[in-house]
């Protein structure tokens, strides 16, 4: 009774308290009990302005700023997809197309008169959306430990340092769980690399991991460390990625804590600028020797990433490895349009061919020369989607690698923050308190969900089309506008036709 009597006696005092009591227990609910999203633990009570704005956004952006296919490096209607697939809710669209289909360069899939009934294709009872890729990992060079990956579609390389130790851990879990394999980056591998998932371990031009105190390449440490981790099915040698070739990665100092440099063998907050090329060789017959010397050490398949500029060094690679039946067991071409933790402006911009360019160069010069078909290709460059993925693999990919977009599955919201350090999402970050925003297992799940749903789309555009394997599309399914009324297939286009494939049925490639 005399708490309502001071109530009534002080009633914009009692009214503020009534509102900091609320806005306490709102603080108290996005830091301690909800665990769904990083950016309501990382700014309590003002993080729900976000989702406020999301919430009458579609509205209020009919008349305000961008529509949904303007933004870049991805549009709003991208980013929806992938997280509606990620929280597994309804990732359909309404009311038909937005794009303009007659724009030049714009891509359309044929479907088939009559559609491959999804329900007489055979399909795993463990997991409906498994893709396996056709070709096997060290077939051809005869490596000791082949690998044929149980998914087409696969985590790119993204360091441990780049991204925070949640972000990684969320990433290999999820790998696990949805049956694909996780690019290390150059970072070199770490314990939250062996959780469980599949692991490429790529070496970059500072070998971390796997060097000596003087920075140079250690094969007995990379031996050991591989056959201590059976995980570990791949090695990726990294010449250059797509948003910076020829520049040696950047970690900028504040992401290097105590435990990154133990990692790396690198000083602690000092900018870690990784060499522009490698010490081991430099030549291509010098890489090849390269690659031997891991692969017969360890065993393991051997390949390389490269963006593409200038042709001669595929050639002269092309026609040793031709002449001496050795060299990569996969080669990983990766798009100008890639994605990265930290690049000058130009060398995202204006560096290194886009991927549809590149990777036709590069695959015809290999098959001409009549051994494309001893490669696994792989496409790397915004290829996260369905649609892209598709194209990709009608040119000659394999498998696909995707970053960003496992990105944006865990929460990234593309702030565009990579650089500093100050991820709102805690995703590239060192910061232990914009990391503690990520559940490593629910953001697992939320990674796995999204690739489910990517290989289901993939499975079913493939049985409208009328094949059992996304691999099976062929150029002439493929036809790009060139205009009103004008459209041209891919293989006219390109001027070449990926190989032949072989494919005895999705049942017998999943036993």
């Amino acid at each position: 009774m005399e708490l309502l009597t001071w109530f009534e006696a002080n009633p914009y005092l009692g009214s503020g308290l009534i509102v900091i009591g609320i806005l306490g227990l709102i603080f108290i609910h996005d830091v301690f009990i909800q665990k769904k999203y990083a950016i309501l633990h990382n700014f309590p009570v003002v993080g729900h302005l976000r989702y406020l704005m999301m919430m009458v956004g579609p509205e209020m952006r009919q008349y305000w700023v961008a529509n949904d296919k303007e933004e870049q490096p991805f549009n709003r209607s991208e980013r929806e997809w992938i997280y509606s697939s990620a929280d597994n809710e309804n990732n359909n669209f309404g009311f038909g197309t937005s794009e303009v289909i007659y724009t030049i360069g714009y891509p359309i899939i044929k479907n088939a008169g009559i559609p491959l009934a999804s329900d007489k294709a055979y399909k795993q009872k463990e997991d409906p959306t498994a893709i396996p890729c056709l070709k096997v990992m060290g077939e051809s060079h005869g490596r000791k430990k082949k690998f044929r990956p149980r998914s087409i579609i696969n985590i790119s390389g993204m360091s441990f340092g780049s991204l925070g130790m949640r972000a990684i851990s969320a990433f290999n879990k999820g790998a696990s769980l949805a049956g694909c394999y996780h690019n290390t980056g150059e970072g070199g591998v770490s314990d939250y690399h062996l959780l469980g998932g599949d692991v490429m371990w790529q070496l970059g031009t500072g070998y971390f991991g796997c060097r000596d105190e003087e920075g140079n390449f250690d094969l007995d440490k990379l031996v050991s460390k591989a056959n201590a981790n059976k995980s570990v099915k791949a090695i990726e040698i990294k010449l250059s990625q797509g948003a910076k070739p020829g520049k040696g990665g950047i970690l900028p100092g504040a992401k290097v804590t105590t435990e990154i440099s133990n990692i790396r063998g690198i000083p602690k907050g000092v900018d870690c600028i990784s060499p522009n090329s490698h010490k081991e060789f430099s030549t291509p017959s010098e890489l090849i020797d390269f690659v031997e010397r891991i692969a017969q050490a360890s065993g393991l398949p051997v390949g390389i990433k490269a963006a593409i500029g200038k042709e001669d060094f595929w050639i002269e690679l092309a026609d040793l490895m031709k002449e001496r039946n050795e060299g990569p067991d996969f080669i990983t071409i990766d798009g100008g349009e890639g994605g990265t933790g930290a690049a000058p402006l130009t060398f995202s911009d204006h560096v290194s061919l886009p991927f549809k360019i590149g990777f036709s160069r590069v695959y015809q010069i290999f098959q001409k020369r009549g051994i494309s078909g001893d490669i696994v290709w792989i496409g790397s460059g915004k290829l996260g989607f369905p649609d892209r993925t598709i194209v990709a693999l009608t040119m000659g990919c394999d498998i696909v690698h995707i970053a960003r977009e496992v990105m944006l599955s865990i929460g990234c919201i593309q702030a565009q923050k990579c650089h500093t350090g100050h991820c709102p999402a805690g995703i590239a970050t060192q910061n232990s308190w914009l990391e503690a925003g990520i559940d490593v297992n629910k953001k697992a799940q939320n990674l796995k969900n999204y690739i489910d749903h990517y290989r289901k789309e993939l499975i079913q555009i493939s049985h409208a089309s009328g094949y059992e394997h996304p691999s099976q599309f062929v150029a002439s399914d493929i036809e790009f506008s060139s205009g009103v009324n004008k459209f041209s297939n891919l293989g006219e286009i390109l001027g070449y036709e990926r190989d032949k494939i072989t494919f005895s049925g999705m049942k017998e490639l999943l036993k």
